[in-house]
């Protein structure tokens, strides 16, 4: 594992420039996170009280008094259309009824040490990401597949199916204190991240904007770590991936006895999908490790907020949302949906493989049978303590997938989550459940503009030739 380093106060006083070009330089930082973005900064705001409000929409409390699916253009916005003001207080309420409660606050803390535990336990391969712009490489302990594996054994044998020491519906009757006290406990772990990458950085990919908003919800620092525990990998990974993972099975189980044991296919399909794709990510984790979720998003409320929060609530919503209100779709209509949303994620899998096996060999071997297409471009690494500049060069490959379009892996992970929300039958239960299909659009979209961003800053005119080569940034002829 990589050594924290902690600096001098010179040092500190280098990394905290307050001019922008200081800020800029020398960093992965690029112009423009979520709050460049009006319509990504509205939901940031608002996402605190809107993850209360989604688990409230999916709670037991919720359909006792809403037996019926909540249609929002048929029921719930001609409704607030006649009293605005009424409206506006019913969901705030509705909202601010959701509040930790101390046996969830105990559920999230012992999921997190189960992770923690196997984090710091379990063997594996020592693997690097990308050099940054300040010439530190880190390092991680490839543990990933025996992480998932063992922590999906463990919750199951922790079960009423083993040892019950509770029910295996847990997480979807303890999600709605979960989630508050989550939002809390992500609210002052991003203050933590903000000082600590002010004060107390663990590598020179650090600094301060000079605004404290923006430090943030951006973040202070790209690789913090405590006591040798990577956070951004702990908190993306280990918690939130696996929360999502594990949350499909049990919102399955509980509407399976909440219905009488009667199997709803479309959620079944649904989570065991999602399951599928999780044991994909954990297998390609080394991958995630080199996005731009990590190479150049800062650890601040954007990404460690985010994925302690916002993905346990909005990337299982449809999946939650089922329990109180089954998708009634038969089993050949869920199955094609399932083997759709397979597709996807095996695709996906196969476009990130190619890339990683390119990068691996350094370009020498196939790519779809034949030798690749690809930029030789040369980059500066800057190490900020000397001054000194030191020339690489990278390879961007142009071929196979990756020569379709730059992303065209994002659209195969789209085709996957609109299958997962199509499982919730939103003809029957309206569009609620789509929410998380369309801000993942959005996201992807505005992710892989920021890509371009982050690679025009770094390659230069290198990156315009490659743009050349490859025009399309998702989908050929599209966008």
């Amino acid at each position: 594992m990589a050594t924290a380093s902690k600096t001098n106060n010179n040092d500190d006083d280098k990394y905290n420039k307050t001019d922008k070009s200081e800020y800029d330089k020398g960093t992965n930082y690029v112009a423009g996170g979520i709050e460049a973005d009006p319509y990504l900064f509205a939901l940031l705001i608002a996402s605190p009280f809107l993850s209360l409000l989604l688990a409230h929409l999916t709670s037991a409390e919720f359909a006792a008094w809403h037996p019926e699916p909540p249609l929002f253009f048929g029921k719930l916005l001609p409704l607030c259309l006649q009293d605005v003001g009424g409206c506006v207080s019913g969901v705030y309420q509705a909202g601010a009824s959701v509040v930790p409660t101390l046996e969830a606050a105990k559920f999230v803390l012992s999921f997190m040490g189960v992770g923690l535990v196997l984090e710091r336990l379990l063997p594996g391969k020592i693997e690097t990401g990308p050099e940054t712009l300040t010439g530190h490489v880190p390092k991680y302990v490839d543990n990933a597949v025996a992480h998932c594996f063992t922590f999906s054994a463990l919750f199951v044998a922790g079960s009423n199916f083993g040892l019950d020491f509770y029910d295996f519906g847990i997480i979807y009757d303890l999600f709605p204190g979960s989630v508050a006290f989550l939002n809390l406990f992500g609210l002052v772990f991003c203050i933590f991240l903000t000082f600590k990458g002010r004060y107390f950085p663990s590598t020179q990919d650090c600094g301060s904007s000079g605004s404290f908003l923006k430090d943030f919800l951006w973040g202070t620092e790209l690789y913090p770590r405590v006591g040798g525990l990577d956070l951004k990998r702990f908190v993306n990974c280990r918690v939130s991936m696996t929360f999502w993972q594990l949350a499909g099975l049990s919102y399955c189980y509980r509407s399976y006895t909440l219905h009488d044991n009667t199997m709803d296919y479309g959620l079944f399909f649904a989570a065991l999908s999602q399951y599928l794709y999780l044991v994909k990510f954990f297998y390609w984790e080394m991958g995630y490790m080199r996005s731009i979720d990590i190479i150049v998003d800062r650890a601040g409320f954007e990404i460690q907020w985010g994925c302690l929060v916002w993905v346990p609530s909005v990337y299982t919503f449809h999946s939650r949302y089922l329990v109180q209100y089954p998708s009634g779709l038969s089993f050949p209509v869920a199955a094609l949906l399932f083997v759709t949303s397979i597709l996807g994620v095996v695709f996906n899998y196969l476009a990130d493989r190619e890339r990683d096996v390119f990068r691996a060999t350094n370009g020498k071997c196939k790519v779809w049978g034949k030798d690749p297409t690809y930029i030789k471009a040369e980059y500066t690494v800057l190490d900020r303590k000397t001054g000194k500049k030191t020339q690489k060069t990278s390879l961007l490959l142009a071929s196979g997938f990756w020569g379709v379009a730059r992303h065209f892996q994002y659209f195969f992970e789209l085709t996957a989550a609109w299958s997962w929300c199509f499982l919730s039958n939103p003809m029957q239960n309206g569009i609620l459940p789509l929410f998380y299909a369309s801000f993942l659009t959005y996201l992807l979209v505005d992710r892989a503009n920021r890509d371009s961003e982050k690679c025009k800053l770094k390659y230069g005119k290198y990156y315009d030739e490659y743009c050349q080569l490859v025009p399309y940034k998702i989908l050929p002829g599209v966008y």
